[in-house]
Parts: C-alpha cells; sequence; structure tokens
C-alpha cells in the first residue's frame, strides 16, 4: 500500500497549472487527478488546493467558470490562461533546474 505525500507550497502552483493546462477542471477533479497521476503518492488537500487556486487567480494565470460538474452539481472549472502557460513553462524550467541540483548531491552523497 502506498503511503500518500502532502505537498509543499512551493510545487503546488506548478502542479496544478500543469494538470489545469490539459482541460479546466474543478478543484477536487485537480487534487484526484494529481493522486491519480502520481499513483497515489501526491495528495493535495483543501487547506492547500483552494487557497493556491484563488491565488493562481488572483495574479491572472488561472481564470474561473461555474458550471454543472460530472455529478450535476454547480462547481467552479478552472483553465490556464496565456499568461499561466508562460508562469508555467517558467516553474517547468526552475523545477528541472533545482531536481537535477538535488538529484546531483544526493547521488554524490
Amino acid at each position: 500500500m502506498s503511503r500518500s505525500t502532502d505537498l509543499v507550497q512551493g510545487t503546488v502552483d506548478l502542479l496544478i497549472l500543469k494538470i489545469v493546462a490539459s482541460e479546466p477542471r474543478h478543484g477536487w477533479s485537480i487534487a484526484q487527478r494529481l493522486q491519480h497521476l502520481s499513483n497515489d503518492v501526491l495528495k493535495l488537500n483543501q487547506s492547500a488546493l483552494y487557497p493556491a487556486l484563488h491565488r493562481l487567480e488572483k495574479h491572472g494565470w488561472l481564470r474561473a467558470q461555474w458550471r454543472t460538474s460530472e455529478n450535476g452539481r454547480r462547481a467552479k472549472y478552472y483553465a490556464v490562461t496565456k499568461a499561466g502557460a508562460r508562469r508555467l513553462e517558467k516553474e517547468l524550467q526552475s523545477w528541472r533546474r533545482l531536481s537535477s541540483a538535488i538529484a546531483l548531491v544526493t547521488e554524490l552523497g
């Protein structure tokens, strides 16, 4: 049985932008997709998810629209804006540089 891991603030924006870039999603769907894609290792709880969504929307990197979800309820769907796509690319470059540096240190140590 795999153990889920809570995410650190610095990675939350990157992961949300990456997941929403493929298609608009509502909050619960974003959290479920992340958990699924990470084979149940990464978990994005509501106390981190919704403030991050609001922050990304405030920065203009996401736009939100109320729609009816697959279960018939109204839900706020988030989509990446052009500015959000640019931000995602910067975040991905930064993540690749950081993860490469960490790999170097952990492999040498």
